[in-house]
Parts: structure tokens; C-alpha cells; sequence
């Protein structure tokens, strides 16, 4: 009976290769389908993480200016919180 098999298939360190890379291929909990979907993940999070970084950067600017300008910090108040002086009224405008 072994005659009739292919030489590939009688060598036991072929077999036990070809079974280890079916089994890391499709069948572990790290095969290749779910590393594809993590380095996916892995790349649009770091995307996303850039993103809130110049986010981050441009908050601590603006900051930064509104501590050391008066001027700009009661612009600032006016056009975000709506807040206006005692003897002021406010008029919204909103575009369709």
C-alpha cells in the first residue's frame, strides 16, 4: 500500500510542514485572515490617532492665545457661549 502513495506524501517532514501551514494558515487564532483584519485595524486607529494629535495641537494653540489676549477671549466668549454685556442684545443669524 505505501507503494501505491506518492513519495511526497511517505515523507513524514513533508506532511507534518504542509499540516503546520494549513493549520497557521486557516486554522489558529492568529491565521491569516485575522492578521489582515488586525494590521487594518492597527492602521486606520493610528490614522485616527493623527488626526486627534493635530487636533490636540491646534486646542492648545488656541488656548495658549486666549490666556494672553484679552481681546481675543471676549471675541472668543461672544461668538461660542453667546455671553454679551449688560447693555447689549445679541442677534443670531443662521444660514440655511
Amino acid at each position: 500500500m505505501s507503494n501505491k502513495l506518492k513519495p511526497l506524501y511517505r515523507n513524514f517532514y513533508a506532511v507534518a510542514c504542509f499540516s503546520f501551514l494549513m493549520w497557521m494558515l486557516f486554522l489558529d487564532s492568529n491565521d491569516l485572515i485575522t492578521r489582515f483584519k488586525m494590521s487594518s485595524k492597527l492602521r486606520s486607529l493610528e490614522n485616527e490617532k493623527e488626526f486627534y494629535q493635530e487636533k490636540i495641537k491646534e486646542v492648545e494653540k488656541d488656548r495658549q492665545e486666549l490666556t494672553t489676549n484679552k481681546e481675543l477671549l471676549e471675541k472668543f466668549a461672544r461668538e461660542k457661549y453667546l455671553m454679551k454685556k449688560p447693555t447689549e442684545d445679541i442677534f443670531v443669524i443662521q444660514e440655511n
